[in-house]
């Protein structure tokens, strides 16, 4: 009966809207949380009678439909904790629930995904929220290489674990030496001394170590020879020559005071592409810079002082962690009170083809289903993914100004269906005083 039907679209309408008004309800009250994605209700038509010229029609309804915008993203909202991390672009950081963890290890469990968090180390140096989440990475080499791990799997993560006690030395591989020696020494008659220099350098073990250069200047008959006898001698390897080179300055002009050539008497090769001596001392190699030939800014030998003008090497001694931050590409990098930095893990960023099909779960987190896609780890920053930011968190995505203008509209489409009902409950009563 049309009259009906009318009564059941009233209905139909009634409850659509009261399921609209949930969604609503849902955004306001997530208006501070942080990563909360808001909720949207899509009416949808219902029709029951399509004949053309029936002469009558029966009215259908309305379907509400719910989904949730996950791909919309919040605002970047700064803090200051280094490892509250917020991801500004496409992508998620994973994540795994630690209630679960211990149960057969992060391979039993599936991986969640959440595009901010704000994470504290545990008792046990565990980086998770207080809701419990567990920030996933993969883990660095001792020399803070990133190895090769699966992109399509879970596998090569683990939870990032940071031990605030924890100590780390960095070995000295790479020094550059800037020394000017007197031109005056090369001349007749000058008395031949050698010119001692110790430079620090640091072990495999943090050690500190030395390497003891002398300059050995020709005196010649007549004249200027500008040549000198270097010889480097490393204190790891109980004083044993590393390195022994003829060095010879130009004296013209345009070039006067730089190298002119390097001649090895012994031990590493002289570059002459980079100016580097490429020595090997008790824990390995290192390259020691002393200048290409005409370099004005490596060994010189220029007036009557002897001085050392820029020694500078890379590696540290021993020290302690006292800071952790993670960087735009996800590294994870650990500081030492020494001034080295450290890489010690990177953290991924999640995508699926369709990131509004994610099952939404407690948390603001989410999880891959058949429609969302399978998911793929891309380092942040490649392919279709955003960076990574320390310091921050993302805010919720409801605007409330725009919500209370769809609560106003909401409640006006409930009273009118109520209306709807009213009236059709009216004409039935007259329908019914018919007989009378």
């Amino acid at each position: 009966m049309t009259i009906s039907s009318s009564l059941n679209a009233g209905v139909a309408g009634l409850n659509a809207n009261a399921t609209r008004l949930a969604t609503i309800s849902d955004n306001i009250a997530n208006s501070s949380t942080f990563g909360y994605k808001r909720a949207a209700a899509e009416f949808e038509s219902m029709v029951i009678t399509n004949s053309r010229g029936a002469g009558k029609y029966s009215a259908g309804g309305v379907r509400a439909s719910t989904h949730r915008l996950i791909e919309e993203r919040g605002a970047i909202v700064g803090t200051s904790n280094a490892l509250d991390l917020a991801v500004s672009g496409r992508g998620m950081l994973p994540v795994i629930p630690s209630v679960r963890m211990g149960e057969g290890g992060i391979g039993s469990q599936p991986m969640m995904m959440t595009t901010t968090g704000a994470f504290r180390t545990d008792a046990a140096g565990v980086l998770r929220t207080e809701s419990g989440l567990v920030l996933l990475g993969w883990p660095a080499n001792a020399d803070g290489e990133i190895p090769t791990y699966p992109r399509d799997t879970m596998s090569g993560l683990q939870p990032v674990v940071i031990n605030a006690n924890q100590t780390a030395g960095d070995p000295t591989t790479q020094m550059r030496l800037g020394v000017n020696l007197p031109a005056t020494a090369t001349e007749t008659g000058a008395s031949g001394d050698t010119l001692p220099l110790s430079v620090e350098y640091f072990g495999n073990l943090g050690t500190s170590e030395t390497l003891d250069i002398t300059f050995t200047p020709t005196v010649p008959a007549t004249g200027s020879s500008n040549t000198w006898t270097m010889v480097i001698r490393d204190s790891a390897s109980a004083n044993a020559v590393v390195g022994e080179y003829t060095l010879t300055f130009d004296d013209t002009r345009g070039s006067g005071g730089t190298l002119a050539s390097v001649t090895t008497v012994s031990g590493g090769a002289y570059n002459a592409v980079d100016g580097s001596l490429a020595l090997t001392v008790a824990g390995g190699p290192i390259t020691m810079t002393i200048g290409r030939t005409g370099d004005p800014n490596g060994l010189t030998q220029l007036s009557d002082t002897f001085a050392p003008t820029a020694i500078t090497k890379d590696g540290s001694p021993v020290g302690n962690l006292t800071a952790v931050e993670v960087d735009e590409n996800g590294f994870i990098m650990a500081t030492y009170d020494t001034g080295f930095i450290r890489r010690i893990y990177q953290i991924p960023l999640v995508d699926v083809p369709n990131v509004n099909g994610l099952t939404p779960l407690n948390n603001q987190t989410f999880q891959v289903s058949p429609i969302s896609g399978s998911f793929f780890l891309w380092n942040a920053g490649d392919g279709p993914t955003g960076s990574v930011v320390g310091y921050a968190r993302e805010g919720s995505t409801t605007d409330v100004a725009a919500e209370l203008t769809a609560l106003i509209t909401t409640q006006r489409a409930y009273s009118s269906n109520a209306k709807v009902i009213q009236t059709v409950d009216e004409m039935l009563q007259e329908t019914t005083n018919i007989k009378r």
